[in-house]
């Protein structure tokens, strides 16, 4: 214990140092509140310090090769060798779209292409707005609280830029928007914290991607939050697709607040990285809110995933539904903990959360944990886990008529994988990513063979 006590208070005396070198040659504008919130997050963080896997919520995550490294603050823009050719090496196929870009959570304007904006539509650095947006003053900050989220304080401690999108009321974006976020470290380990504003005015409609991608044997942190507003009557998909390197450690947290019949989509997609925490929260602010939360996770090698969710229905009549699936190869673990919340007063609450885990290997393991907490006797919630390995019946089904055992298993995981990527509603994202999964079948000279 006192070995522990130790080495967090080196920690955070660490990132406090770090801190006031990074106020002090801060030049960036923005709200006269923010300078104070940017030192109370630092001091929240100092005191919380990076969560233990003796934290409930952080079980069977243990983020200490994160607190061990002396990671270098990206605290300026610098490209790192990341060019137009190898953004699209490291993208997915998504379609004609509006494409902005970050390198290590900073504004990349050479490889940022937004076109003509629609009439209503603001997309820009957070950077570029925080002294000029009137949304930056009652939105930021309002949502992702960092009382007890110590990654949260961290980032909001450095908060410095990332995406702002404001889609004035009935606004309605032409095309997607493709947000890329680049981790690149190529001199020593690096660590960023992008801090996203999105703000969707009452009947307003938008559709935003996120490509969380980066390279191979480079040491990166990111630690990202995001907050979205969807205000009454809006409609707001979101995607994001997350290719890190295989040196990548991420810890994402995502706060929604919906207002009354919002309706709020998102798709969860998470294929590489070393260590992933993905915190997806939203809360129903209204009555009519319809929320729904997919997810499909593929790790192999001793990658690790965790999921954490949870929906709070605050007000009678709404929906939520959520299914996630995770397919876990090698010594690959996962961790998915999805909660709903129903509150005293929120009658008809329809809702309804899934979870399923593959195992391809024997040394695969998944912990899931859904709960209902529900305080409203007029509802109809349910939710259900299974963690299993692929049907026996169905291999020998597959193999009976010829396919190579290899090949049926294959299939059945391209299988199962597929129901969740037939999900998304946007045509090249999807096709692409269904072309991703069916690469993995082995190829048609190696059937015969196996």
């Amino acid at each position: 214990m006192v070995e522990l006590a130790e080495q967090r208070s080196a920690t955070a005396s660490r990132e406090a140092e770090r801190f006031e070198a990074f106020a002090e040659k801060l030049t960036l504008g923005g709200p006269a509140w923010l300078p104070e919130r940017r030192r109370a997050a630092i001091e929240r963080f100092a005191a919380l310090g990076y969560p233990t896997t003796r934290h409930e919520e952080w079980l069977y995550t243990n983020v200490s090769p994160i607190e061990k490294t002396d990671y270098t603050l990206a605290d300026r823009y610098r490209s790192h060798g990341i060019n137009a050719a190898a953004l699209d090496a490291m993208t997915f196929d998504v379609g004609d779209v509006h494409r902005i870009v970050f390198v290590n959570g900073h504004f990349s304007p050479e490889l940022t292409d937004l076109g003509k904006l629609p009439k209503g539509v603001k997309i820009d650095s957070l950077a570029a707005s925080l002294a000029t947006e009137s949304a930056i003053d009652t939105h930021l900050t309002k949502y992702a609280e960092f009382e007890e989220q110590a990654f949260v304080a961290l980032n909001t401690a450095f908060l410095t830029d990332g995406l702002f999108v404001h889609l004035e009321s009935g606004a309605k974006l032409d095309k997607p928007l493709h947000v890329v976020f680049v981790a690149a470290a190529p001199d020593g380990p690096i660590a960023c914290h992008p801090r996203n504003l999105i703000v969707v005015e009452p009947n307003a409609e938008g559709t935003i991607i996120e490509s969380h991608v980066g390279r191979d044997g480079e040491n990166t942190f990111t630690n990202e939050v995001t907050e979205i507003f969807v205000a009454e009557n809006a409609h707001l998909q979101h995607y994001k697709v997350a290719r890190g390197g295989n040196e990548a450690m991420q810890v994402a947290t995502l706060q929604v607040r919906q207002e009354r019949s919002g309706v709020f989509y998102s798709q969860n997609i998470c294929l590489g990285g070393k260590l992933t925490r993905n915190d997806i929260n939203t809360y129903l602010n209204g009555e009519g809110i319809d929320s729904t939360f997919d997810g499909l996770f593929v790790a192999d090698g001793k990658q690790h995933v965790d999921n954490h969710t949870r929906v709070d229905h605050a007000m009678p009549h709404c929906q939520s539904h959520e299914l996630y699936k995770g397919i876990l190869d090698d010594e690959a673990t996962s961790c998915f903990n999805g909660k709903i919340f129903v509150h005293e007063d929120a009658q008809k609450t329809d809702a309804f959360q899934s979870n399923m885990n593959l195992l391809l290997s024997e040394t695969a393991q998944a912990n899931t944990k859904p709960q209902l907490e529900i305080f409203a006797d007029d509802v109809k919630c349910s939710h259900g886990a299974t963690i299993g390995q692929l049907d026996a019946d169905a291999l020998f089904y597959l193999q009976a008529r010829g396919l190579p055992a290899s090949y049926a298993r294959s299939l059945l995981t391209y299988a199962f994988a597929n129901d969740v990527v037939q999900r998304i509603k946007l045509d090249a994202l999807r096709e692409s990513l269904d072309a991703w999964l069916f690469n993995r079948l082995p190829a048609e000279d190696e059937i015969g063979t196996r």
